[in-house]
C-alpha cells in the first residue's frame, strides 16, 4: 500500500467521521431553543463565509454561466431537502439512529438510476435494497413510542432520498467546476432559498448566546467544510467506491457521540437494525 493510498484512507475516514459529528454540535443548539431551520440557515451562512475566503485566497473565479446557475439551483433545492429533514429528524428520534437511516441514501441513488436511467437490475442489488429496508423497519419498532418513531423514520428517509437525488443530479448534470466553488454555490443558493422559505412563515431566530455561536461555527467548519474537503481528497486518492465504503463511519460516529454525550442506550435491536442498513448499503456500493 503506497503513501497516496494510505493518505486517501485517512481522508476518507476523516470525512465520514466528521460528518458523523453533526449531532454533537446540533443537539446543544436545539436544547438552547434554536429551531432546525434557523440552525441550518446559520450553518449555510458561516460555511459560505469560510468557503468564499478560501476561493478568494486560491484566486478561483466566481463567474457562472446560465446553465451552471440552473443546475446549481436544482442541487441547492435537493440539498436543502436533505438537510432540513435530517435536522427535523433530530427532534423526533435519536440522532445516532437518524444518521444511520440517512446513510441509506445509496439505496435511493440506485433505485433512481434503475427507474429513470435504465441502470441494470441484478439479484444482489435487489437483495441489498431489501436488506436495508429491513434494517429501517427494525429501527422503526420502538416499544411504546411507535407512532413518534415511525414519523421520525419517515422524515429521515425523506432526508436520505433528498441526498440520493442530489448525488444523481450531480452526476447527470456533470458540472465542470472547482469542487470548492460548486460547494460554495450550493450553500449560497440553498441558504437564499431557505431564507425565503423561513421568512415567509416565521423569522430567523437570534443566536441566543456565545456558546451557541461557537457550536454554530463548529457545525459549519467541522462536519460541513472539513468533511467536504476531506471527501474531495479521498476521492482523488482512492476513488469514489472505497470512499463510499468508508462512509460507514458516519452512523458509527453519530451513535457513539449519542451514547457518550447524550445518554443514548444502545440495544441489540438498534445494533441489528444499523448492521442490516450498513450491509445493504455496502453491497450496493461494492456491486456498483
Amino acid at each position: 500500500m503506497n503513501r497516496n493510498t494510505i493518505t486517501g484512507f485517512l481522508f476518507g475516514i476523516l470525512s465520514s467521521s466528521t460528518f458523523g459529528l453533526i449531532p454533537l454540535f446540533t443537539l446543544p443548539l436545539i436544547a438552547e431553543g434554536l429551531q432546525f431551520p434557523s440552525i441550518l440557515m446559520y450553518r449555510f451562512i458561516f460555511a459560505c463565509l469560510v468557503l468564499a475566503s478560501l476561493l478568494l485566497v486560491k484566486g478561483v473565479s466566481l463567474r457562472l454561466t446560465r446553465k451552471e446557475i440552473r443546475g446549481l439551483i436544482l442541487l441547492a433545492v435537493l440539498y436543502d431537502i436533505s438537510s432540513l429533514f435530517l435536522f427535523w429528524g433530530f427532534h423526533l428520534i435519536s440522532s445516532g439512529v437518524a444518521v444511520a437511516i440517512h446513510f441509506i441514501y445509496p439505496v435511493f441513488t440506485t433505485l433512481l438510476m434503475m427507474i429513470f436511467f435504465k441502470e441494470k437490475k441484478s439479484f444482489w442489488r435487489i437483495f441489498a435494497i431489501l436488506t436495508a429496508i429491513l434494517g429501517v423497519a427494525l429501527l422503526s419498532i420502538n416499544g411504546g413510542d411507535t407512532q413518534l418513531s415511525i414519523w421520525g423514520i419517515i422524515i429521515v428517509l425523506i432526508s436520505g432520498f433528498g441526498y440520493g437525488a442530489y448525488l444523481v443530479a450531480l452526476n447527470q448534470l456533470n458540472l465542470k467546476m472547482n469542487p470548492l466553488k460548486l460547494t460554495f454555490y450550493v450553500f449560497l443558493f440553498g441558504g437564499l432559498i431557505l431564507f425565503a422559505g423561513i421568512t415567509s412563515f416565521s423569522e430567523i431566530q437570534v443566536i441566543p448566546s456565545w456558546r451557541s455561536f461557537g457550536f454554530l461555527s463548529l457545525l459549519a467548519i467541522v462536519p460541513t467544510i472539513l468533511s467536504n474537503l476531506a471527501l474531495i481528497k479521498a476521492v482523488k486518492a482512492i476513488g469514489s467506491t472505497i470512499t463510499s465504503v468508508l462512509g460507514a463511519m458516519e452512523p458509527v460516529t453519530a451513535l457513539a457521540i449519542e451514547m457518550l454525550f447524550f445518554g443514548e442506550v444502545f440495544t441489540l435491536q438498534i445494533g441489528f437494525g444499523i448492521a442490516l442498513i450498513l450491509t445493504g448499503v455496502m453491497l450496493i456500493i461494492l456491486k456498483r
